[in-house]
């Protein structure tokens, strides 16, 4: 917690010095993490730096996700024949917590063509509408490898 907030006060720092604009303060920002990297007293042993990068990685992941879902979508908007098979998908859910469950619900709910619908009462369970889902298998691993696992690894 010490090295974010060493982090946002750099970044601050630099956008005093360049003026308080988003594209200043992200670029302070990164360089602030830099910097902090750079230090071998803060770097040592800090879960920060692995945390930032995992973040990075969730975020450019769901971004691919997003551009492949709307691609799949547009397509099967504006061709004559339609390529949906919807279905109502139970996914078993490793993630315990009220924040992990509703984190993957929210980004299932973000991504087209799926929708996050319940979750079992004994929190085991999430279900999912998905437009196209011609193998429910392979949905319930696509989430379960990708948004479930990267979640996983960013909150605990």
């Amino acid at each position: 917690m010490k090295t974010l907030l060493g982090n946002v006060a750099l970044a601050l720092g630099w956008a005093a010095f360049t003026g308080f604009k988003v594209r200043n303060l992200f670029v302070g920002f990164v360089l602030g993490y830099l910097i902090l990297w750079a230090s071998p007293t803060v770097a040592a042993h800090n879960p920060y730096f692995s945390r930032v990068r995992q973040l990075l990685g969730f975020v450019l992941f769901f971004l691919k996700e997003l551009a492949v879902a709307t691609l799949r979508i547009s397509y099967d908007v504006l061709t004559p024949t339609h390529r949906m098979t919807p279905a109502v998908i139970g996914i078993p859910l490793d993630a315990r917590t009220s924040g992990e469950i509703t984190f993957l619900a929210l980004v299932v709910s973000l991504t087209p063509g799926t929708l996050a619908l319940d979750v079992s009462s004994d929190r085991r369970v999430l279900y999912i509408h998905a437009m196209y889902a011609e193998d429910p298998d392979a949905v319930r691993s696509d989430i379960k490898r990708g948004f479930e696992r990267r979640i996983l690894e960013l909150l605990r």
